[in-house]
């Protein structure tokens, strides 16, 4: 599709095709609604290849050895927002948690996306935390979310949020070509694990076990079914008493799990 020149539509039949795609390879379900968004976020790969129509680029998704543009389409369609100190009330009560729970801790940000929320977490455990004795596993499905992850370099706008200092504290602010853009510190992009997981998929059996999960706002882009799995996936590697954070909008009731709430979308496993 050539520059400038108007987008094609994305018709019923061409939607549910990418619809099976993603919920195969990810477990997110595609709602008709995002349609139009969908089509924008694809146009850039049919100008890519100068594909006039969805039904030459869907046509070139099963051709073989290309595993990378169908890994590049579901990275596209999934991606959410994300931005230091989302949902904020979760770290503040994690604040707190990390102040009376001596470690060694295990955390672990099970959708990390691009690696504000681990960030996120590490600065409050920095902050908060009883010792220096905790780590924080951060894991993603898509490869090209974890290599921005690992380099924490971000728009300054994504620290709209940070605590009065902390920006100064914990991140360095670009001059002259990076203007308006930020990279976390060095000493605390270490703390940080970066693992590849597909969390509709069996887990690594060396991931160990965690005091606390967090999984926000991914779960409502499940089936019941996907859901109900996943989440007693993460409990398997979550330890008795540990806590589960899922996202303010989102709920597991009527999954029959072995949680007690505590807040509003954190959980406590029982044994």
């Amino acid at each position: 599709m050539p520059a400038g020149k108007r987008l094609p539509a994305l018709n019923e039949i061409q939607f549910l095709e990418l619809q099976s795609l993603v919920e195969h390879a990810s477990g997110v379900i595609l709602l008709p609604d995002r349609r139009a968004v969908i089509a924008a976020r694809l146009a850039r790969r049919l100008r890519h290849y100068q594909l006039a129509t969805f039904a030459d680029y869907l046509h070139l998704l099963t051709l073989p050895g290309q595993h990378a543009e169908r890994q590049r389409v579901v990275e596209l369609l999934v991606a959410k927002e994300t931005y230091f100190f989302r949902e904020h009330r979760h770290f503040e009560f994690l604040a707190h948690w990390l102040a009376e729970h001596p470690g060694p801790t295990r955390l672990w940000s099970a959708a990390c996306a691009s690696g504000e929320e681990a960030y996120s977490l590490a600065m409050v455990a920095s902050e908060h935390a009883v010792n220096d004795n905790w780590r924080i596993l951060a894991s993603d499905m898509s490869p090209g979310m974890l290599g921005l992850a690992r380099e924490g370099i971000y728009d300054i706008a994504q620290a709209r949020y940070f605590p009065q200092g902390w920006l100064q504290r914990y991140c360095q602010c670009g001059v002259g070509e990076m203007a308006g853009r930020l990279q976390v510190q060095l000493a605390l992009r270490e703390r940080v694990s970066w693992r590849q997981i597909n969390l509709i998929q069996a887990l690594p059996d060396d991931l160990g076990v965690f005091d606390a999960i967090l999984l926000r706002n991914l779960l409502s882009c499940f089936s019941q079914d996907d859901k109900q799995r996943v989440v007693q996936r993460l409990l398997a590697r979550l330890r008795p008493g540990g806590l589960l954070l899922i996202g303010h909008s989102e709920s597991i009731h009527g999954l029959g799990l072995p949680l007690r709430p505590i807040l509003p979308s954190v959980f406590e496993r029982l044994c």
